[in-house]
């Protein structure tokens, strides 16, 4: 089989690699259908990643089910299936518990699309093994589009738990949103559904602010920080100035959720948190624990992830076109759709 390989910046390639194998009669083969670049692979491939190349690229797909062992009751072969970023077996305290990005029965940090905690390979990927899949694997509802929902593995799933719970703890909260990628726009189409009764969108760039207000966001190029003026701030840049300013906006006990890669050093205005009284969350996220809940409210029929789809390509075309400049870029493989996007 093929894997996509990160080698250098800006540059991809199919390598060969043996065919995964079943090793335990839990485990699944799957082929990924419709896959899309993580917001943070697009500053992987810009060179600011922490992890020298070359390595298997790729971490959110929809998939379809090849093989299965003998003790696997959850899925079947030929099924369309949400493959989970990170690897967990679902039964260790820490599964049990939610904290799916910690299973403590793989090493720390396992995960498809970069070598933390062993080499799983990537979700760019002809066949993929999935080690406990019964754990991990979320069969795609009926009706939902694998072209819209490439990203449930990871920023679709991540970007629920960045504000419907805390909407629910504190319905009508006013939200800020600072972002540069997908993450930022599917925050502003929930934030909406779920009932924020104000959300500003900051991102310099003009078609990104275009779709957040198709969202119903309002929205900015930048802004100076505006003290007390939102109950939640999210944070999606990988700036750290970016992120203090989210966390000096917030009212008094504000919570600010930063999903931003920060691959680079800087301050936070510890002061000023202290004295507003901040809850500040900087993480990755236990998406296994969350696909449910994210996939449920993309069948409500109250957002529209498709929006976010800047492209859809053939597979084929990964090698060339994942280091360009997409928003969200699916590449996709069989029928799995009829949408399109520009």
């Amino acid at each position: 089989m093929r894997e996509l390989t990160y080698i250098a910046r800006h540059t991809v390639e199919w390598r060969e690699a043996p065919d995964p194998k079943l090793r335990s009669d839990r485990e699944a083969i799957v082929a990924p259908a419709a896959a899309t670049s993580c917001d943070v692979d697009s500053a992987i491939l810009a060179g600011h990643g922490f992890i020298d190349p070359p390595f298997a690229l790729g971490h959110e797909c929809v998939a379809r089910v090849v093989d299965i062992g003998d003790a696997v009751t959850s899925v079947v072969p030929g099924e369309l299936v949400v493959v989970p970023w990170s690897i967990n077996c679902g039964a260790c305290d820490n599964c049990r518990a939610g904290l799916t990005a910690h299973c403590t029965d793989v090493p720390h940090m396992a995960m498809y699309g970069a070598p933390l905690g062993g080499n799983w390979g990537g979700l760019f990927s002809d066949l993929v093994r999935v080690p406990y899949a019964d754990a991990m694997l979320v069969p795609l509802p009926d009706g939902l589009d694998p072209v819209a929902m490439a990203s449930a593995s990871d920023n679709w799933s991540l970007s629920w738990r960045l504000v419907a719970p805390h909407l629910k703890a504190r319905p009508g909260a006013r939200v800020l949103v600072v972002a540069r990628g997908s993450i930022g726009l599917y925050v502003c189409d929930m934030a909406r559904a779920l009932g924020a009764s104000s959300v500003l969108y900051v991102d310099p760039d003009p078609e990104h602010r275009a779709l957040a207000r198709s969202y119903g966001a309002s929205t900015a190029e930048t802004i100076e920080p505006m003290r007390h003026a939102f109950d939640l701030a999210v944070e999606a840049t990988g700036r750290v100035d970016q992120l203090a300013l989210a966390v000096k906006s917030l009212a008094p006990e504000g919570i600010c959720e930063s999903a931003g890669n920060h691959f680079r050093p800087g301050e936070l205005p510890l002061l000023d948190m202290y004295l507003t009284g901040v809850t500040l969350r900087v993480a990755r996220d236990n998406v296994r624990n969350h696909m449910p809940d994210a996939l449920e409210l993309a069948a409500s029929g109250k957002v529209a992830p498709e929006r976010v789809v800047s492209h859809v390509l053939d597979w084929e075309q990964l090698p060339d076109a994942l280091p360009g400049k997409h928003l969200k870029p699916v590449f996709v493989r069989d029928a799995t759709s009829s949408a399109a996007a520009g």
